[in-house]
C-alpha cells in the first residue's frame, strides 16, 4: 500500500516531464539531441524530481479536504470546526513561502527540498496518533508546512531552465498540483481503505482508518527526500547567491507584485479550497457516497492542475495578460451559474392567489460540468500569473514567487471558513460559489482597469482619438 502511493507520485513526475523533454526535443536540432550539456540533463532531472516531491507534498497538504468527513463523524465536528481543519494546514502552507522562496534562491532548491520533505514526514508521523480535536488542530498546521514547497520548485525550476521554456517548465511543475487527487484515487482505488483498516494496528506503529493515509504519506515523504538527495543534482545552480536580503526584497514594493497575489489567490486560493470543500459538497447536497465524492472532486482537481502546462504554452505564445483574460471570463460565467441555488419564480396574482414559473435546478451531471470547466479555467490561469514572473522580475523569482505564492495560499486558507460562514448566513449552500464569483471579478476589473490605465498613459493621442465623436471626425 505505501509502495502504491509512492509509485501514484512518480509517476505523474515522470510523465509530465516527459512532455517536458518531447518539448526540449523540438526545440533544439536532431543533430544536437545526442549531445545536450550537462546543465540540459541537470535541469530535467530537478523538474523530474521537483514536480515529484511537489505533487507528494501537495497531496499532504490537502488531505483533509477528502479525510474530513470520517474525521468529522470520530470527532463530532461541526462543519465550522472541520472548515477550520483544513483552514490551519493551508495557512502553514502559505506562510512560509516568501522565507521559502528566498532561501532557495540564496542555497539552491536541492538543500531546502530535502529538508522540507524530511521536516513534514514528523508531524504526519504523529497525525496517525492523534486523538482530541485540539492535537488534530496543532498537527494539521504543523502538517499543513507541506505547501510551501511551491515557491521552492518555483526558484528551484527557474535557476535551471532558459527563459524562453520558463513558462512551460513551471507549468509542468505546478502540474503536481494534481497531488490534490491522489488521496481521493486511492479512496476509489481502494474503497475498503479506510472501513477495512479501521481498528488495526500495523508494524505495531501506525493505526488503521483515515489514518492510514498519513501513515502512506509519512513513508512516501521519506523515500521521496533519500529520493532527491542521491539523484538531485549535487552542483546545485543558486540564483542569488551574495545577493543582500534588501535587495531581493526590493521588487515587493510595486503594486503589480500585489496586483499578481490577488489574481493567484483567485486562480490557486480557490482552487485549493474547492479541493479540499467540494467532498463535502457533494455529499451533503446531492446524497452520494464519500467513493463517488472522491471521484468527482478529482475531475475538478486533475484539469485544474494538468492543464497548467497548456496555460503555460498559451502564455508562451499570446501572452500572458491575454490568457488572464479568458481565465477571469469563464470563471465569472461559471461561478455565476453554480451560485444561483435552485429555485422558480412566484407570481402573486390581484385575486389573491399565487403561481409557481419557470422552476430550475442544477443536478449533479450540469455540476459536475460547469466545476470541470471551472477548473479547466483555473489551472490555465496558475500558468498565466507565473508566467509574469520571470518577465517582469527575472533576477528575484524567488521572493516575487513566494509573496504570490503566500497569498495565492492564505486565499486558500481564508476560503473555507468563509465558505462555511457564509452558508451558515444565507442558508444557501450554493453561497461558496458566489464568494468565488465577487473575488474573481474584483480581480478582473482591477487587470482591466489598469489595462486601460497603460493604454492612456502609453498611446495619450490614440486614446483622445478614440474617444472622439464620429462626425466630428469625419467634418475634419
Amino acid at each position: 500500500m505505501y509502495i502504491t502511493a509512492l509509485v501514484c507520485m512518480c509517476l505523474v513526475g515522470s510523465g509530465l516531464t516527459c512532455v517536458y523533454r518531447s518539448r526540449f526535443r523540438g526545440i533544439y536540432p536532431a543533430n544536437m539531441e545526442h549531445s545536450m550539456t550537462t546543465q540540459a540533463r541537470g535541469a530535467t532531472r530537478v523538474l523530474a524530481l521537483s514536480t515529484t516531491a511537489f505533487t507528494l507534498m501537495f497531496a499532504v497538504w490537502l488531505m483533509f479536504g477528502i479525510l474530513g468527513v470520517p474525521i468529522q463523524k470520530e470527532f463530532g465536528l461541526t462543519d465550522v470546526q472541520l472548515s477550520w481543519v483544513s483552514a490551519v494546514a493551508v495557512l502553514n502552507g502559505s506562510l512560509w513561502r516568501l522565507p521559502a522562496g528566498i532561501l532557495t534562491d540564496r542555497v539552491g532548491g536541492r538543500l531546502v527540498t530535502i529538508a522540507m520533505l524530511f521536516l513534514t514526514a514528523i508531524p504526519a508521523f504523529f497525525l496517525t496518533r492523534v486523538g482530541s480535536y485540539g492535537a488534530l488542530l496543532v498537527l494539521a498546521f504543523l502538517v499543513g508546512f507541506a505547501g510551501n514547497l511551491f515557491s521552492v520548485g518555483i526558484a528551484w525550476n527557474s535557476a535551471w531552465t532558459s527563459k524562453d521554456r520558463q513558462g512551460f517548465a513551471l507549468g509542468v511543475f505546478g502540474a503536481g498540483n494534481v497531488g490534490a487527487s491522489v488521496t481521493k484515487l486511492l479512496l476509489v482505488l481502494f474503497p475498503a481503505i479506510i472501513s477495512g483498516t479501521a481498528g488495526h494496528v500495523y508494524f505495531g506503529i501506525f493505526d488503521g482508518g483515515w489514518r492510514i493515509f498519513p501513515a502512506i504519506y509519512t513513508v512516501a515523504l521519506i523515500a521521496t527526500g533519500l529520493l532527491v538527495l542521491f539523484v538531485a543534482p549535487r552542483q546545485d545552480r543558486i540564483a542569488g547567491a551574495g545577493k543582500p536580503i534588501g535587495e531581493m526584497l526590493a521588487p515587493l514594493k510595486h503594486v503589480r507584485v500585489w496586483r499578481f497575489s490577488l489574481y493567484y489567490a483567485a486562480v490557486f486560493g480557490a482552487y485549493v479550497a474547492l479541493a479540499a470543500w467540494l467532498p463535502k459538497y457533494y455529499v451533503e447536497n446531492f446524497d452520494i457516497p464519500l467513493r463517488e465524492a472522491a471521484l468527482l472532486t478529482a475531475i475538478f482537481i486533475f484539469p485544474a492542475s494538468l492543464l497548467r502546462p497548456v496555460g503555460g504554452w498559451f502564455s508562451d505564445r499570446f501572452g500572458a495578460r491575454r490568457v488572464m483574460y479568458w481565465t477571469f471570463g469563464a470563471m465569472l460565467v461559471t461561478t455565476g451559474i453554480l451560485m444561483m441555488p435552485n429555485g422558480h419564480l412566484v407570481i402573486a396574482h390581484p385575486d389573491g392567489t399565487q403561481s409557481s414559473h419557470l422552476a430550475y435546478a442544477i443536478g449533479l451531471v450540469p455540476f459536475v460540468i460547469l466545476v470541470f470547466l471551472l477548473g479547466c479555467a483555473m489551472g490555465i490561469g496558475k500558468a498565466a500569473v507565473y508566467k509574469h514572473i520571470p518577465e517582469y522580475f527575472p533576477d528575484n523569482v524567488g521572493s516575487v514567487g513566494g509573496l504570490v505564492g503566500m497569498f495565492g495560499g492564505l486565499g486558500g486558507f481564508a476560503l473555507p471558513p468563509l465558505f462555511a460562514y457564509t452558508k451558515q448566513w444565507s442558508g444557501f449552500p450554493s453561497s461558496t460559489f458566489f464568494v468565488l464569483f465577487v473575488l474573481t471579478a474584483v480581480c478582473a476589473v482591477w487587470m482591466h482597469l489598469t489595462v486601460v490605465h497603460m493604454l492612456h498613459e502609453n498611446s495619450p493621442t490614440l486614446a483622445r482619438h478614440l474617444e472622439a465623436p464620429a462626425d466630428a471626425t469625419a467634418s475634419r
